[in-house]
């Protein structure tokens, strides 16, 4: 095992990388329980909605431990998922089989892409300050959300968003999983992350909050497997109804945008945490990243769970010690086992989580030094990154702001020569991109 995973040749350990991997696996649990019931709403039976997200979800981080050899976990992406439910299965007639049809050609074409080696020549083109700016746009993005899951900020008509209710229980569970994490950490505790998860879930039991399963164990449904090449009561294949409507196509195309980019930003984030950036940037075996991860989008599709991408949430097992594949397999295998506990595994809810976002987010925030804020072709375009991530809620909306504004500062201030063909490319494609969604 240490010949094929290099614990100890990274600075971790088997027990070290195996309790990363249960982080990553806690910091991820909530999908078991929110995907199925958003793809339940396009049709997909909810047995075969847990099965598809369990197992998917499984192989595909496996796979990614197996092939890259570092520690980031995937799993069937929220926004994408709320765009299948009610989008894509909307424009294809009410037909899931079709929806997921969308999910696996973006894969499909993602993958291509990857292969060629356009993907991995794209991120080597980005300036190193851009590559900054992603990293702490991602730290904003990983602390609103676990902010926002522990009920501690919440959306406002009138402000967007405001302080959440101090006393209502899903505040005092997130508040908890917080004071935790920072006094577990701050007293040296090994597996501190994990632990404030575990703290906060315990917290919740009298709070209402963890909600105590109805069962243990729960079957397996395949039935959404090869969702695309399933024909409806007419007879026709999901497949067959995408590749002949324009509009389902230009879906295809927004959702590659989207996938190409955010799993770029990740692979930053993540990668800051486990110690596998360099100093200008480069993410170490980013192809092999990719690759998984452009192909665990087709499977989403493949599956029917949707479009399965690699996890922000991943960082938390990275940070709590995670350097290698055996994290990543270690949650892949609970995600499987999960599959049979679903009922079990859904009392860690989001709120538990707060903590260990949080934390996160404040760790990827030293990457903030690193910009040059006094040159505006470096600092503006950075700004537009850090601050357009958190608040579109969207990494690769705010990763299209900064490329897009890189090149306009370029070209008003005479330095267009610094800015590498592949950026223009990248820019064009986000103005594209905009437009269209």
């Amino acid at each position: 095992m240490e010949k094929f995973f290099k614990a100890q040749q990274r600075g971790s350990s088997v027990g070290q990388e195996l309790r990363a991997g249960l982080t990553t696996f806690l910091a991820m649990a909530y999908i078991i329980a929110v995907n199925p019931s958003l793809l339940t709403q396009a049709g997909i039976p909810a047995t075969a909605a847990v099965t598809a997200t369990c197992v998917g979800a499984g192989i595909m981080t496996i796979c990614m431990g197996l092939f890259s050899n570092r520690p980031l976990a995937c799993a069937s992406g929220m926004g994408v998922n709320a765009v299948f439910a009610f989008s894509l299965t909307a424009i294809a007639g009410g037909d899931w089989h079709a929806a997921s049809a969308v999910i696996f050609i973006e894969g499909i074409a993602i993958l291509i892409l990857v292969l060629c080696g356009l993907r991995e020549a794209i991120m080597d083109a980005i300036p190193v300050s851009l590559r900054h700016a992603i990293s702490v746009g991602l730290g904003l993005f990983i602390a609103m959300i676990g902010l926002k899951d522990g009920g501690i900020i919440v959306a406002d008509e009138s402000t967007m968003v405001a302080l959440g209710d101090v006393f209502s229980p899903t505040f005092l569970v997130g508040l908890i999983s917080i004071i935790a994490t920072i006094v577990l950490y701050a007293m040296n505790v090994k597996g501190s992350l994990l632990l404030g998860i575990i703290v906060a879930v315990v917290a919740g039991i009298p709070l209402g909050v963890t909600q105590l399963p109805a069962g243990i164990v729960s079957g397996l449904d395949f039935s959404s497997f090869g969702a695309p090449f399933l024909a409806d009561e007419a007879g026709v294949m999901g497949i067959a109804k995408v590749v002949t409507n324009p509009t389902l196509l230009v879906f295809a195309f927004s959702l590659m945008m989207s996938d190409f980019f955010d799993t770029m930003g990740t692979a930053m984030a993540v990668a800051k945490q486990g110690e596998f950036l360099e100093p200008d940037g480069r993410v170490q075996n980013i192809k092999e990243i990719l690759i998984v991860d452009s192909a665990a989008a087709a499977v989403g599709g493949l599956t029917g769970a949707s479009s399965i991408t690699t996890f922000v949430e991943s960082a938390s097992g990275a940070a709590d010690g995670g350097r290698t594949g055996l994290t990543s397999v270690t949650a892949g295998v609970l995600f499987i086992i999960a599959a049979f506990f679903s009922p079990l595994i859904s009392i860690v809810n989001s709120a538990t989580t707060c903590g260990a976002l949080v934390f996160v987010g404040f760790l990827m925030m030293s990457e903030v030094a690193e910009i040059d804020w006094s040159d505006l072709l470096e600092g503006l375009p950075a700004f537009l990154i850090v601050a357009g991530v958190p608040m579109t809620y969207s990494i690769s909306n705010g990763i299209g702001f900064g490329f897009i504004a890189y090149v306009i500062v370029a070209a008003v201030t005479g330095q267009l020569k610094k800015v590498k063909p592949l950026m223009w490319v990248a820019a064009v494609a986000f103005l594209v991109y905009f437009l269209v969604v």
